[in-house]
């Protein structure tokens, strides 16, 4: 027998009923992932760690894409942090991004599935090794690792921990720099025998600014800024960007400044990806490189930002031109967008879209990152990539300090014979957590 239902109960049951028919036609369409739009919970959530000028640009060509969506910023300057939550509001229209001093906040939040990290170079691979271990895939702006041994143990983290990682070495999605390296694959200039990357000349300067009145931690956290590099006193040119070119908070004496990307293509041209060159030869006006298969990379010192060039350049290609020879012709492409070639029949080929494309453009490599988050699928400048091509930048630079030529084993990832060489390979690192 069925037994009745009291009317408390059945009151309950037709208010329930009542609710879900309101909640079906007043929920907006886009929550529900309908008419095309992505629903929030399909959204990739992602949080920023370090927001300056570079970053801000990165974010500018990430915030448009519909499937993405920036929740937080970590920053330990506040003047940066609202600047960031300024820019992201305006754009969503709302209030929502949070802002965090210490990016370890950032990083418990279950919610973030990745990060993109923007800091200065002394915090890339501490914090994208943070963020992996959190759970996060990585979108790390250049360069990775301030040393040798840090881009190692960045990739084996990466590795070990499953993530996807994208190096900002955004250069291989743009598309003028992708057919001067398609050329080189097709065999187009025939064989190839000779590469030219082109970097700032190489500074060693480790000269404290005079000590000021540290800020308030909510201020500027000085302790969490200087992070791993060794301690020294507060200044705020440091943190408007003049640890630029210091020892302590640079990368190999600035030559990954370019070299990051310039001889990242050059690996790329050479189908180096799984190696590196094996000699470094350093001159008054370039480092030259040798790779097992017998072609020479020439790493060229141009004068800061735009003075003399080496003879093997043309001035108008813009920032971070490359070069690359064949027995049967060459290729040379910059920033500018222009593709200069020999012979002057391969540019029948160019569209215009391969003609004049601005080369700072990260859209496609943050479409590459954000796509790879999805299939879980190698991104274009993959751990692997920024391991190699971050290494044969560092045992150049090596090379410079020392002033000698070295040679490395391509697969230790170890100078051969120079004990001095392989010291150089690591730096201490400050104990900085409170």
């Amino acid at each position: 027998m069925t037994m009745p239902i009291d009317n408390s109960r059945r009151s309950f049951l037709l208010k329930s009923v009542a609710t879900t028919a309101a909640l079906a036609t007043f929920v907006p369409s886009h929550v529900l992932g309908r008419n095309g739009a992505i629903a929030p919970s399909e959204k990739i959530s992602f949080g920023i760690i370090g927001i300056g000028p570079r970053c801000t640009y990165d974010v500018k060509a990430m915030l448009p894409f519909a499937d993405v969506r920036c929740v937080a910023i970590a920053d330990v300057q506040a003047t940066r942090r609202d600047a960031g939550k300024k820019l992201v509001d305006e754009h969503y229209g709302n209030s929502d991004c949070r802002l965090y001093r210490d990016f370890r906040e950032l990083l418990d939040r279950k919610d973030i599935d990745a990060v993109l990290i923007a800091t200065g170079d002394r915090w890339h691979a501490a914090a994208s090794m943070a963020a992996a271990k959190a759970g996060k895939d990585v979108y790390s702006e250049k360069p990775c690792g301030i040393t040798i041994a840090a881009c190692q143990e960045l990739a084996n983290t990466i590795h070990r921990e499953k993530r996807v990682f994208q190096a900002g070495t955004q250069r291989r999605s743009v598309p003028n720099f992708q057919k001067a390296v398609e050329w080189v694959h097709a065999g187009k200039l025939g064989k190839l025998h000779t590469m030219h990357a082109s970097i700032y000349i190489p500074v060693l300067e480790n000269t404290w600014l005079p000590g000021q009145p540290t800020p308030a931690r909510d201020v500027v956290d000085w302790n969490l800024w200087l992070g791993p590099a060794a301690w020294r006193p507060y200044n705020q040119q440091y943190c408007d960007g003049k640890w630029r070119g210091q020892w302590d908070f640079d990368s190999g004496a600035k030559l990954l400044d370019w070299g990051a990307h310039t001889v990242d293509l050059c690996q790329w041209a050479n189908k180096a990806d799984d190696s590196m060159p094996i000699e470094y030869e350093p001159t008054e006006k370039n480092i030259v490189c040798r790779y097992a298969n017998g072609v020479k990379l020439i790493i060229d010192f141009l004068a800061q930002p735009f003075g003399d060039r080496s003879p093997h350049y043309i001035t108008r290609l813009g920032t971070c031109p490359v070069r690359f020879i064949g027995d049967e012709g060459s290729v040379e492409t910059g920033d500018s967008g222009e593709i200069v070639a020999q012979p002057e029949s391969l540019l029948n080929e160019l569209s215009d879209k391969n003609k004049r494309v601005i080369g700072l453009d990260v859209s496609a490599h943050a479409r590459n990152f954000f796509d790879c988050i999805r299939s879980r699928a190698l991104t274009v400048a993959n751990a692997d990539v920024m391991r190699r091509s971050h290494i044969a930048c560092h045992a150049a630079a090596i090379a410079w300090i020392l002033n000698r030529k070295l040679k490395i084993d391509p697969v230790k990832e170890e100078f051969i014979g120079d004990e001095e060489a392989n010291l150089l390979r690591s730096r201490p690192s400050r104990n900085w957590m409170t």
